[in-house]
């Protein structure tokens, strides 16, 4: 992969993402189940007007958002006392060959990444009855497994209130073999629709 290390939520982060597919939205090209996905036109009309505007998009927070950032920091310093390791922060993951990425919470060690939630109490308590990913993230989860070559991914539920849920997720190489051909046909669609719509 090749890493862009701007600090996520900077301009010069926004800007790297600009016209390509990221991992927090391959859920808009794949389905949890490897089905295309109903929205993928609309996300690929979005980023192909991207490319040739050059605009970036209105970044949209919300107070749940702003939650989970103000959390992040917490929950990643408590994962790594709990786990013996360093949580090492980057910021957009590239593809080595086609424009699409990913931008994790961080990577553990050689073989591993993070992906944090801080969500609502109510949500949280519902992650933690599941005791399982919440399907809505695994295209994100292994995106990011397929963007950075990793073996394994945890995914972290965290409220500061009650016990938190760690998950370790692995590779699905079939599902990755269907995401993968899910994106990188959105990204051959975004560079010849680019081309041809431009002035």
């Amino acid at each position: 992969m090749r890493i862009s290390n701007f600090e996520q939520g900077s301009q010069e982060w926004l800007e790297s993402r600009l016209g390509r597919p990221t991992a927090s939205n391959f859920g808009k090209l794949i389905t949890p189940t490897g089905k295309p996905s109903s929205s993928a036109d609309t996300y690929i009309n979005e980023l192909i007007a991207q490319r040739i505007t050059g605009e970036l998009p209105e970044f949209y927070t919300n107070a749940a958002m702003e939650r989970g950032n103000e959390l992040e920091p917490a929950a990643k310093t408590l994962y790594e006392l709990m786990n013996d390791v360093e949580v090492v922060e980057v910021g957009l993951c590239l593809h080595d060959t086609f424009e699409c990425g990913a931008s994790p919470d961080g990577l553990v060690g050689n073989d591993g990444g993070i992906e944090i939630k801080c969500p609502l109490p109510h949500t949280h308590v519902s992650y933690l009855r599941d005791g399982k990913v919440p399907s809505k993230y695994i295209p994100q989860i292994q995106g990011c497994l397929w963007i950075t070559e990793r073996e394994w991914w945890d995914f972290m539920s965290y409220n500061p209130s009650m016990q938190d849920l760690i998950v370790r997720v692995y590779r699905d190489e079939a599902y990755i073999k269907k995401l993968a051909d899910a994106v990188t046909s959105a990204v051959e669609i975004i560079e010849t629709e680019t081309f041809k719509w431009s002035k």
